[in-house]
């Protein structure tokens, strides 16, 4: 069975734009696990617009199954990272400013900072993951670095799919079955949603792993509205 992580970098929007800490981020996480993820993600932006640095660190108690934490490794990301240690870290290559990842990682023009950036971290006992687009190159490389696993970026996926080509996925499968040959643990992400993801795990051998936060959220949200305004009407009759 491939595995759940649930991103809730949106439970922490949500947090912060009105102050406080309604909705409890440490709860959501714990309440997530009972539920049956698999493992809480989440993806520090050195602007903490939303996660905060101090919520990886209180995150590193609550999460019982698989604690994964993305970013952009520069200086303060990897300690972070070093003075978290979770289960997993994947390396994500975001712009400044950047509303949402928007990229994977060039693995070959990048290939000596990667290498030294997972060896640090595979030191310190953390498996690492690399965000990559649908490119046997781009996996190739990855794998010279060294890294555990791919993330396999998937908006240009569900983009396509949303539009009825199914066909987008083939450069997905090439990825992966490249990744299987060389070793590499494949896990995916980004705009996967309750729409196309069975269609991308029957699809993608070995998939290990899918990271799914905004598609997960405003589901939920949506799918549990008619139960809590009727609560609501209920508790003013």
């Amino acid at each position: 069975m491939t595995k759940l992580s649930v991103n809730i970098n949106k439970i922490a929007t949500l947090r912060n734009a009105r102050g406080g800490n309604v909705p409890d981020l440490l709860q959501v996480a714990k309440d997530i696990q009972k539920f049956g993820a698999n493992g809480i993600t989440i993806h520090p932006r050195p602007d903490e617009r939303h996660i905060t640095y101090q919520d990886a660190r209180d995150l590193k108690h609550v999460v019982h199954t698989e604690y994964n934490i993305e970013g952009n490794p520069q200086h303060n990301f990897i300690d972070l990272v070093l003075e978290c240690k979770p289960d997993q870290v994947t390396l994500v290559p975001d712009a400044i400013g950047a509303i949402t990842s928007n990229a994977g990682w060039d693995t070959i023009k990048h290939q000596d900072y990667l290498t030294e950036v997972i060896q640090e971290f595979q030191r310190n006992g953390i498996r690492t993951s690399i965000f990559v687009d649908a490119n046997e190159n781009m996996v190739e490389g990855a794998k010279k670095t060294g890294a555990d696993r791919i993330e396999l970026y998937t908006e240009s996926f569900a983009h396509q799919y949303s539009l009825g080509n199914h066909s987008a996925i083939e450069p997905f499968i090439k990825a992966a079955i490249r990744a299987n040959e060389l070793n590499l643990g494949i896990n995916a992400g980004h705009d996967l949603s309750l729409d196309n993801i069975k269609f991308f795990k029957d699809n993608i051998p070995n998939l290990l792993e899918v990271s799914i936060g905004h598609a997960l959220i405003s589901e939920s949200l949506y799918l549990g509205l008619d139960n809590v305004v009727n609560m609501y009407l209920n508790k003013l009759k």
